[in-house]
Order: structure tokens, then sequence, then C-alpha cells
């Protein structure tokens, strides 16, 4: 089960909406401090109830988190997506390596430590989340992990989604899950800081969803569905993989090893190093 990016706690679609390029701003303050004390740490147990629902219902889960990473201090944040397998282990927990414009105010760089891939039965999962999956290299080293479903996760655009799914289906020869979220002004709560300010500058849509899938040749598994929230549900047949993959594998048979190759650091990053006496 795939869901968005940033769905727990939020998208900080506030920023574009409040001067967030403001420097030394009360107001910007008080947003991310409240957007802080609201995210997620995963070693500290926030993620147990989600773990506890994948593994009663055997379901596999890729969540998108604001994560307030404690080995870079506790303080700064990142949009990660941890991927939690069906007996409730979180397996993975990817930081989004650029954020993308108005997110360079609130979310911080991350590592290539979770570019990972998960096996799930005959298939083999990776995910990226939003215009990471514009990056070539970083869709490279899930294509040489060997991935056959590629999930995007998104903050809830069909703009962003009607064009690059069928676009990464046909390129990976992969199934393409675009997972998107919606949020409507009214879902903003009142005990948000400066919630009249967000809202006066909010149109009735802040993320109109877009969530679809395409298959290995990029025709539509089920087409982007806007405006309102919905369960996608479909059926994944590995032998599409195997059927497109034999006049295109970008990392196999297709791929010139000898001519280019790519070098993945999984290096969690970190400003301290502790040398115990």
């Amino acid at each position: 089960m795939a869901f968005g990016e940033a769905l727990v706690p939020g998208y900080p679609f506030w920023v574009e909406r409040t001067d967030g390029a403001r420097f030394n701003s009360p107001i910007q303050k008080a947003l991310y401090a409240h957007y802080l004390h609201e995210a997620v740490q995963p070693e500290a147990g926030h993620l147990q109830p989600v773990a506890s629902a994948a593994a009663r219902a055997r379901i596999a889960v890729a969540l998108g988190t604001v994560e307030r990473a404690q080995d870079r201090g506790g303080h700064s944040l990142y949009c990660s997506l941890v991927y939690i397998d069906r007996s409730g282990v979180l397996q993975s927990v990817h930081r989004k390596l650029m954020p993308t414009y108005e997110e360079r105010l609130v979310w911080a760089p991350g590592d290539g430590h979770g570019l990972r891939v998960h096996a799930l039965d005959a298939l083999t999962v990776g995910a990226l989340s939003c215009w990471e999956n514009w990056i070539p290299l970083a869709r490279a080293a899930l294509y040489g992990q060997g991935e056959n479903v590629h999930l995007a996760r998104w903050p809830g655009s069909e703009r962003n989604t009607y064009d690059i799914t069928p676009f990464l289906a046909k390129e990976g020869r992969s199934y393409v899950l675009s997972a998107s979220s919606v949020m409507r002004q009214s879902d903003i709560r009142d005990d948000v800081p400066h919630h009249e300010l967000i809202v006066a500058n909010s149109d009735e849509w802040l993320a109109d969803g877009g969530s679809c899938i395409a298959g290995p040749d990029g025709a539509w598994v089920a087409e982007p569905v806007a405006g309102e929230e919905c369960l996608i549900v479909a059926t994944l047949d590995h032998a599409r993989v195997r059927e497109e993959r034999q006049n295109l594998d970008p990392a196999g048979h297709y791929a010139r090893a000898d001519v280019t190759r790519l070098t993945l650091d999984r290096t969690r990053q970190s400003s301290l190093q502790v040398v115990e006496e």
C-alpha cells in the first residue's frame, strides 16, 4: 500500500502562501516549530501503530513522512519515505535527495542510504519522491537493483503524475504507481499557527490527487484520479515485466557497463563522528 509524499504529518503548503522566504520572520518560525513538533521519529516508535496494522493485514506499506532526524541533532526535517514490510518491520528510510523549490526552506537534503529496493513476492519494489523521479541517476540506482515496481510519491497534483507515470514505466519497463495526496482548504486545522493567513491565500484545492498506475508498456492500468479521495487497487502481473524486458532492460542487456557505470554511496550523512577513549 503506497501513500503520498509527506502525508505524515503533511506537506508544507504554507510556505508559498505566507511569504515563506522572508528571513527571520516570526510567522515562519512559529510554523516551522509547529511542524517540527509534529514530525516523525521512527526510532522513537512513532510509526509503531502503522507497523502493527501492516503486520495484522499482511500488507507492505510505503509511507511518506516528514522525519525529525535524531542522528542529525533532532531539529532538522527530511522528506522521508519509510518502507514497512508485511511482517511489520521497518526495512528502510529514504531521505529525499533534493527538496524542490520552496521545500528547501523547510526540508534538508537527504542522502543515498535509503536508495534500496525490497522483494515483494515475484516483484521488486523501489521508490522516489516527487521531483526525485526526474533524476536519471537516482532512477538508474533502483533499476540496477532489479526494480520492477516503482513507487512515485507526490504531494498531490495531476499535472505532476499524468505525463511522468507512463514515461517512467516505458523507461524502466516496470509497473509505476504514482501515489498522490488530496488536500482541501477546509482540511487545514484551526490549531495550525496563522491558520487565517494560510486559508486566505489558498484555493479550494491545495492538492487535487492524481494517483494512477501504468503498466510496463506505459499503458494505463488505472488513469489519474483527481478532485476526490479514493483507493486504487490493481493486480500486477510479473509476466508483463518479463515480456517488456525482452526488447529493453535498462540495467541488463541494454546497458553498457563497459562504457558507463553508476556509483551509489549509501553512507548515512552525519556531522558528528564520535571516537570513544
